[in-house]
């Protein structure tokens, strides 16, 4: 990046996301990485890749500010879920409550919008990963595992649509369907219960997973991994299709290989 910042903030959710923006980031020139981890989401091994890390909870809005502006970091990136439920089980500081109470809508699109307000009072913009992430976003045509038939294109299809109007309603980003039929749509629970609920109603069911229009990818990169095919192989999920360039898989050996292992298709749209 022709504008590489010297020092780099990452509010780090949990699994392997936060620990590859570390590496690649790192690689692209970055001298300094600030990390302000969540208790009981963030991976421990992040520590390694970062110059700096400090831990606080999830709603502890005034201490995140601190973290950073005591390290002189004007811009941060946000990879990683906060497991949507606790964005409603979090212990708000007196920053947090402010910025609830002034919220009409409390969905994670208002919530995170909402912090990139308030770190950007203080001097701190929240910017895109996805500079640094962009090889690990597969373009329109990638494919692993079995070619899929036509009736599991013509799910997709059909899946397709559905998630572009739940997404568009802030309801979900993943469908399961099957036979023209919705078996279950995204909640608040997250993508692999979803997954898991739908493969219970039909065997061989298909899934689609996209971002909404417009969507923020500041806070909020549509993410596969290997976790991901293990929950599609255990729910029996049979494809698995996703927006091209615009969602990151991790762990792509492993993820290769469950693939062919359970027989699941995963192809970027």
């Amino acid at each position: 990046m022709a504008d590489t910042p010297h020092t780099l903030g990452i509010i780090a959710g949990n699994r392997t996301l936060p620990r590859v923006l570390a590496r690649e980031a790192r690689a692209a020139g970055v001298q300094r990485l600030v990390a302000a981890a969540f208790t009981d989401e963030t991976e421990p091994e992040l520590a390694e890749l970062v110059d700096v890390i400090e831990w606080l909870r999830v709603g502890q809005l005034n201490k995140l500010v601190e973290v950073f502006q005591k390290n002189n970091v004007t811009q941060c990136v946000m990879v990683g879920q906060i497991a949507p439920k606790n964005l409603f089980d979090l212990r708000p500081d007196l920053r947090a409550v402010k910025l609830l109470a002034s919220l009409p809508e409390k969905n994670a699109h208002s919530l995170f919008g909402g912090i990139a307000d308030e770190l950007a009072k203080d001097g701190i913009t929240l910017i895109e990963a996805t500079p640094w992430l962009k090889p690990a976003m597969p373009a329109a045509g990638f494919q692993l595992g079995p070619e899929p038939s036509d009736e599991v294109r013509a799910d997709i299809e059909y899946g397709l649509r559905i998630a572009r109007e739940t997404s568009r309603l802030e309801i979900g980003q993943t469908v399961v369907v099957k036979n023209g039929t919705v078996l279950a749509v995204e909640g608040l629970e997250g993508t692999d219960a979803c997954l898991t609920r739908g493969g219970e109603l039909a065997e061989g069911a298909i899934a689609v997973k996209i971002p909404k229009p417009g969507h923020d990818l500041r806070f909020d990169i549509p993410c596969l991994g290997a976790r991901t095919l293990e929950t599609c192989a255990s729910a029996n999920i049979r494809a698995l299709a996703f927006e091209a360039d615009r969602t990151l898989l991790l762990d792509e050996p492993e993820v290769d290989a469950l693939a062919q292992r359970h027989s699941i298709t995963l192809t970027a749209i």
